[in-house]
């Protein structure tokens, strides 16, 4: 963590990846030697620009360059997420507990076969699969559900000009109260500070 970008308040600077295909599918990368899947995601170096930490993320986590996709969006602010106390290193210094992430919606201008995870030289990859918009929710690890949500909800209408899909009936009640909780949040801070 010697170059990490950690705010005063603990928040590790860092991006998320939304790979969308031609068939408006997301990836989602296995974690190597784990069940977890994930968006490609990374930290943000002091004094590095987003944009540029997440082609480097790119490259590293999946293998493509900037020519293989379109920047479509970006996530107005930082969407945080804690860390349960269970995954806080407490004797790390600086202090981190959890992440503040820009998100980046791309689309990809290449074949799908392009996707390695042999450029890092510790993959954090081992697979990949394509899924429909809202799944990626049920996928992640529980404590970035919400961020997931909320980057989804953001950027999502530059894939669907039309309106997002429906989210899935079999999302819990409880998720769908915290995530229209959070939408509304989000909705109500936008308004007060709309972009020029």
């Amino acid at each position: 963590m010697s170059n990490d970008w950690i705010d005063d308040e603990g928040f590790r600077a860092n991006v998320g990846i939304i790979l969308v295909n031609a068939e408006n599918k997301l990836l989602l990368g296995g974690r190597v030697g784990a069940k977890g899947w994930q968006f490609p995601q990374g930290g943000i170096f002091e004094g590095e620009d987003p944009e540029r930490a997440m082609y480097r993320e790119l490259r590293e986590e999946v293998g493509l360059e900037p020519e293989d996709v379109e920047l479509l969006g970006v996530t107005q602010d930082w969407l945080r997420y804690r860390l349960p106390d269970k995954f806080i290193r407490k004797h790390s210094k600086p202090l981190c507990v959890g992440q503040k992430q820009r998100w980046f919606l791309l689309r990809l201008r290449t074949a799908e076969h392009r996707v390695r995870f042999d450029r890092a030289e510790k993959p954090e990859f081992d697979r990949a699969r394509w899924v429909p918009f809202w799944r990626p929710v049920n996928e992640v690890i529980y404590f970035k559900r919400r961020v997931y949500a909320r980057a989804l909800y953001e950027l999502g209408p530059y894939v669907h000009p039309e309106g997002l899909p429906r989210r899935p009936g079999w999302w819990p009640k409880r998720w769908r109260v915290v995530f229209d909780k959070d939408i509304k949040k989000a909705e109500k801070a936008a308004a007060q500070d709309p972009i020029s």
